[in-house]
């Protein structure tokens, strides 16, 4: 995924692996501001819009759970990882309760962070495109108008969808021609991703591919073990 001017605030008292880090995250294309303590770092945050925070839990003036705890109060949404060298189990639940979404003990791979980062950041990407506000939907021949829970095509009578067929069909057409992850739909509609809510879903994909074959160019693929693909053939770079 692209991470070229995606905004980090690190909050390491450490200079040495501050500065290592940040250079290392620099090179991984991120914008990076680093504060030395948990004091800096909270006058850094309130003045610019970060997409992710790294805080260091053991800071002077301010440790990285106080830091945390004022930052939710500022962004409810921007995602945050700790970084500590006690590996307590008391700690790491005190992280989470504060608004934690990761937490990696010191030492750790620089590529792991890395790979917990971008996963952060796309999970984001696809919760803001999942409470988008758009609700009218051209899809090949069929218009869904997911207020009314309407999909309709050509002079037909509309078809009334079920709230779980309309919703899905509206995540699917979000993400039109692109992949709708699996879990991103069994979080946002079933609230819960697990066996039963999976298959579940399956049945209502089995739904909406029926009421779509008024139009041969559009069809639901399954994209085995990521999730679905709502393709419109005319409307697709190959």
């Amino acid at each position: 995924m692209e991470t070229e001017n995606k905004k980090i605030l690190l909050v390491e008292d450490d200079p040495n692996f501050g500065t290592v880090l940040k250079d290392y995250l620099l090179m991984n294309d991120f914008d990076v501001t680093h504060a030395k303590n948990g004091m800096e770092g909270f006058e850094k945050f309130k003045k610019d819009n970060y997409d992710l925070c790294i805080l260091d839990v053991m800071m002077p003036y301010k440790d990285g759970f106080t830091l945390a705890k004022e930052i939710r109060e500022k962004n409810e949404e921007v995602p945050i990882i700790f970084l500590t060298a006690k590996a307590m189990k008391e700690d790491v639940l005190r992280g989470y309760k504060v608004g934690a979404d990761d937490y990696l003990n010191k030492p750790f791979d620089s590529e792991v962070l890395l790979m917990k980062i971008r996963a952060i950041m796309q999970r984001k990407g696809q919760d803001s495109i999942a409470d988008s506000k758009e609700f009218e939907f051209q899809i090949g021949n069929f218009h869904l108008n997911s207020k009314l829970r309407f999909l309709s095509v050509g002079d037909k009578e509309p078809i009334k969808l079920s709230p779980k067929e309309n919703e899905l069909l509206r995540l699917l057409a979000l993400h039109l021609n692109d992949l709708m992850p699996r879990e991103l739909a069994l979080t946002k509609i079933w609230r819960d991703d697990n066996y039963f809510t999976s298959r579940s879903m399956d049945v209502y994909i089995a739904k909406l591919r029926k009421y779509l074959k008024e139009d041969d160019n559009v069809e639901i693929v399954n994209i085995h073990g990521e999730g679905f693909r709502l393709l419109v053939r005319d409307q697709v770079d190959y």
